[in-house]
């Protein structure tokens, strides 16, 4: 049997079905029928099982200051109007969105018409979208409050200490296109283009086709985009004021839609409009401390700021800040030992950036800086052939002092191995570059060979890079939905903040709730 082809078989089984056909009636079924309307009652409450977080976050969100949301409202008791919809409500809305890696109003709105979670939140209610969208963006200090807020109950739960923070960056794209980017003859031309347009809009006259709405929908569309066009110009003048050569500052660009956006290198070695947030993470338990968006490409001059908004959000400075070399430069060495703060970096010597710089130079192996020696009671380099350096004159920066010393151009243009130790000095003789470093500077190098700083800066990947995987994975912000600094660094603060609460729910809430229930305490 099993030797037997398989259309032998299959032609078996067929007479067989067919058989069977014959000797019994028709299978009945149940039909689907979509047509048809059901009226059904709802128990709210039962909509969304125990254990689901959005009880946790409305639990939690019953617990917080909400004051500066409720300032705001202009209804009150005792005078006529309209009701507003709670704040309580709203923040708990975006919260739960957020934590499904959702970020748009619309699509509230929508759920709120079906999504058990959602109905369970508005007591079966549906929240317009423009509630929503104008909630998110119309209450920036409240906002921070709430942050603070958040953390302040973290903190009570002994999940935050400060002990050791975790600063990193992560590139977010903008919502701008590349295309958008113009340079400065691009950007006036469309500028009074969009000027005309709005002169143009304000003499119509609405007719049978378009509605008194319609047309100051329209006016106000081309108000905007005159505006973004307006700030566009602006920021490309800040883009020309940090470039260098004449060259660079014409070939300076600006988005049309996002003007504040940057370009910036992404991970993957590409190029996007972006944003750099800056995230801090208490070490402890991974919780966000403190969280801000730069424009800036590079995080040099980002950890100064991030140790202050950590004291200024947590109203003490961490004692520990650990951070990767985007961050390790000798001005913040200096600017966290001054402000006592223990800093934790990688921060190489210096040699492979010479060392490449002399390679360029066409200098041989034989005549690199290590070859020549320092006579410290002379102040004077010997090169390998036996010719004097004399100091020459010094360069002060932070943290360094660099002391220049030259050869004589004579001695240089008579010796015989010109060609492989300055090929490319001229007439001039060869010179190189002492740098004596700041003690702090020095002392820092020193701590970082130690086990115990070691140690600490290996924990930097696990705590640092974990939240910016979570926000951008579980939370979906790989790139903004909202458009200029400001209201990007809202919608930072809203991922941060349903970070925070995500991890209240995991490591508080639903353990207090299995012991409640007489289970073991989930983890």
């Amino acid at each position: 049997m099993g030797n037997e082809p398989r259309a032998v078989l299959a032609e078996g089984r067929a007479g067989t079905v067919a058989a069977q056909q014959v000797s019994r009636p028709r299978a009945r079924v149940q039909t689907i029928d979509r047509q048809q309307g059901w009226l059904r009652s709802v128990v709210v409450e039962e909509l969304v099982e125990e254990d689901h977080s959005v009880r946790a976050i409305w639990e939690l969100t019953g617990q917080l200051d909400l004051s500066g949301y409720y300032e705001a409202i202009r209804a009150v008791e005792g005078v006529a109007g309209a009701e507003a919809i709670d704040p309580r409500l709203l923040v708990s809305l975006w919260l739960l969105a957020y934590s499904q890696g959702m970020g748009s109003a619309r699509e509230i709105e929508r759920r709120c018409s079906y999504h058990p979670a959602y109905q369970w939140l508005t007591g079966m209610r549906v929240i317009n979208h423009h509630t929503l969208s104008d909630f998110r963006v119309r209450h920036g200090l409240a906002l921070e409050e709430l942050f603070i807020e958040v953390l302040g109950v973290l903190s009570s739960e002994d999940l935050v200490d400060l002990k050791r923070v975790m600063h990193d960056g992560m590139r977010v794209k903008a919502w701008a296109g590349t295309n958008s980017f113009g340079r400065e003859a691009r950007l006036r031309k469309h500028l009074e283009a969009a000027r005309e347009q709005v002169v143009e809009m304000s003499q119509w006259a609405h007719d049978d086709d378009i509605s008194p709405r319609q047309v100051a929908a329209r006016q106000r569309a081309a108000r905007e985009k005159q505006q973004r066009l307006e700030r566009a110009c602006e920021e490309l003048k800040k883009i020309q004021a940090v470039k260098r050569g004449n060259q660079d500052k014409q070939q300076a660009r600006a988005s049309r839609s996002d003007p504040q956006a940057r370009i910036m290198k992404q991970s993957d070695g590409g190029y996007a409009p972006s944003y750099n947030a800056q995230i801090s993470t208490d070490a402890k338990a991974c919780i966000l401390v403190a969280a801000e968006v730069s424009q800036s490409g590079s995080d040099y001059e980002e950890l100064v700021p991030a140790e202050r908004r950590i004291e200024d959000t947590c109203g003490q400075p961490p004692v520990e800040l650990v951070a990767d070399g985007g961050f390790t430069s000798r001005a913040n060495i200096i600017e966290m030992e001054q402000r006592g703060v223990n800093f934790i970096g990688s921060m190489g010597d210096g040699q492979a950036q010479s060392a490449g710089q002399l390679k360029r130079r066409g200098v041989a192996l034989e005549f690199r800086t290590e070859a020549f020696v320092y006579d410290s009671e002379h102040n004077t380099y010997t090169c390998p052939q036996g010719q004097i350096l004399k100091y020459e004159s010094q360069e002060k920066r932070i943290g360094i002092i660099h002391y220049h010393y030259r050869a004589s151009a004579a001695a240089c243009q008579a010796c015989p191995l010109k060609s492989r130790c300055c090929p490319q000095q001229g007439a001039q003789g060869r010179s190189l570059v002492r740098g004596v470093e700041d003690p702090v500077v020095v002392a820092f190098r020193q701590k970082m060979e130690t086990e115990a700083a070691q140690q600490a800066y290996k924990q930097r990947g696990a705590v640092a890079e974990f939240p910016n995987a979570w926000i951008k994975d579980k939370l979906r912000l790989r790139q903004f939905r909202l458009r200029g600094l400001a209201k990007v660094r809202m919608e930072l603060l809203w991922a941060c903040l349903t970070y925070n609460v995500q991890q209240w729910i995991r490591l508080c809430w639903r353990p207090r709730l299995a012991m409640a229930q007489g289970g073991a305490p989930l983890h």
